[in-house]
């Protein structure tokens, strides 16, 4: 509480404020830069007078100063939306506030708990142009939460997680497009990133080289904690343990940002400053006449959030992942990586406690809806079913051949792929591959099966084996390992059905 008028006055008088994360910020500019990734832009003069203008300012740089970037720019974007939608009444009055709060309607009446956080704010301090009457009736009101969990209970296709079967397509699809120069490591680090550790975008773009921690022969990224609404940047962290592969990868990428900046300064970094490098790094606002390390204390040279956005949307398209459920190549962001991880926890029998922490929640009060009424994502695989699949997952990448004579590489024998019930294919591939033939073959692109192959041998082998592991073991999950596979190698089945059909008509 701000003690008497001067005080109040002398804050009226401020011009400028620093933001959490280190922005000056000019209190009367219509441009308020608040770090790398939040900025506001005020469009909210029209609609509010001089003096209620001013007091909005000031109560808003308090949160600025105080609260995260991303907090402070969505509170300023639910007061706009508020303002746009009750234009023609007195603005904070009861009256539009009751207005607001029917055009939300229950669904999304939510929305007001942040408003009514921010006009106790402005009254406690003492700033004018809130009517008397409005905070007594917005203490009365009981406004409820708003809904947690749709997308993860309901399963949605489009929103909620992602099968095992779509997981298993995505991850290999962004390492085989990777592999093959499709994607940039920049890109393929993202896209794993999210896929195995379920981190937000913000935590991503906060990492540095240190960051990456090798300890008693484990490997772990130590996240900055994302989403604290008045830590300051990279104050807080989260270890999260990853896989060898991971690893591997981001030390290249760790490495590419090194030879990147020496390029830039033209000589060797120091040791000290290596570490201190953003994994994910951008040189739009690098000044090359200050010292580097200096301009690394800050977020000035880590690359934006909304980088990472757009990146899974080219990633999307690129890879071109097709979802045995809907048929078409599903959208890819953190939100449904994230709610794929806390789904598969649940089903591990884990409580909200360790799918809190796995997703860095600050509480319980979000981790509740993963092990609450949650479909099996898991479903049972027969043959019929799979047959009736496959053509939609599209899980087969390769090329059927009539004979091995038609096949690239058809006359090296070494090329030969082999099962228990003889050769099914030939491996277009001149490259080292340590991969299980023909288990991994059938959903590889080099892979060129053979029309008269004992494909329908090998399918019958893998649902044997599923519902051999699911008898023994009780667990759908653990028998699903190999149910993209499974689809692939009925993928194969179907084609050479059609395909001999069509030669025998012929």
């Amino acid at each position: 509480m701000i003690a008497d008028k001067d005080q109040v006055l002398a804050q009226f008088e401020r011009q400028e404020f620093f933001s959490k994360d280190g922005y000056k910020v000019s209190i009367f500019s219509d441009y308020w830069r608040l770090n790398k990734d939040h900025a506001i832009n005020f469009g909210i003069s029209d609609w509010v007078g001089d003096d209620l203008n001013r007091s909005f300012r000031q109560v808003l740089a308090i949160y600025g100063e105080t609260c995260s970037a991303q907090y402070t720019a969505s509170t300023y974007g639910r007061f706009k939306k508020y303002l746009e939608l009750t234009q023609g009444s007195d603005p904070f009055s009861p009256e539009s506030l009751i207005s607001y709060r029917d055009t939300l309607g229950k669904k999304d009446e939510w929305q007001l708990s942040p408003i009514r956080a921010f006009i106790r704010t402005w009254v406690s301090l003492g700033y004018p142009g809130i009517p008397v009457g409005t905070m007594p009736m917005l203490e009365k009101w009981r406004i409820k939460g708003n809904e947690k969990g749709y997308a993860v209970q309901s399963m949605c296709p489009e929103s909620g997680p992602f099968t095992d079967i779509e997981m298993d397509g995505i991850v290999s699809g962004v390492l085989e497009c990777y592999a093959s120069g499709k994607l940039e490591l920049r890109d393929a680090c993202y896209a794993m990133i999210l896929a195995m550790t379920g981190r937000r975008p913000v935590q991503l773009v906060s990492l540095k080289v240190k960051d990456l921690i090798f300890v008693n022969g484990k490997y772990y990224i130590n996240f900055p904690r994302g989403k604290q609404k008045y830590a300051e940047w990279r104050s807080t962290f989260s270890k999260f343990e990853i896989i060898e592969d991971l690893w591997i990868l981001l030390q290249t990428q760790a490495s590419a940002v090194k030879s990147s900046f020496e390029k830039v300064i033209g000589k060797a970094l120091q040791d000290r400053l290596v570490g201190e490098l953003p994994l994910f790094h951008t040189f739009h606002r690098y000044n090359a006449s200050e010292d580097l390390q200096s301009q690394l204390e800050g977020d000035f040279l880590h690359a934006r959030v909304l980088e990472v956005n757009e990146t899974m949307k080219s990633i999307r398209e690129v890879v071109g992942m097709v979802s045995e459920r809907t048929g078409t190549v599903p959208s890819l962001n953190a939100y449904r990586f994230r709610y794929t991880l806390g789904t598969n926890l649940a089903r591990e029998g884990r409580g909200e406690y360790i799918i809190a922490e796995a997703l860095d929640h600050s509480d319980i009060q979000n981790a509740g809806v993963y092990v609450k009424n949650i479909p099996d994502i898991v479903k049972r695989i027969d043959k019929a079913v799979a047959l009736q699949l496959a053509p939609i997952a599209q899980a087969f990448q390769g090329v059927i051949v009539r004979d091995e004579s038609k096949a690239h590489r058809g006359k090296d024998r070494s090329s030969r792929v082999c099962s228990a019930g003889g050769n099914v294919g030939t491996c277009g591939s001149y490259g080292f591959c340590g991969a299980l033939a023909p288990i991994a073959c059938y959903t590889c692109s080099h892979f060129q099966p053979w029309l008269d192959g004992p494909h329908e041998l090998v399918l019958d082998d893998l649902i044997r084996e599923r519902d051999s592991i699911r008898d023994i073991t009780g667990d759908l999950k653990i028998a699903s390992a190999n149910d993209r596979l499974i689809l692939a190698v009925s993928n194969v089945v179907a084609r050479c059905n059609a395909m001999k059909s069509d030669i025998a008509d012929v």
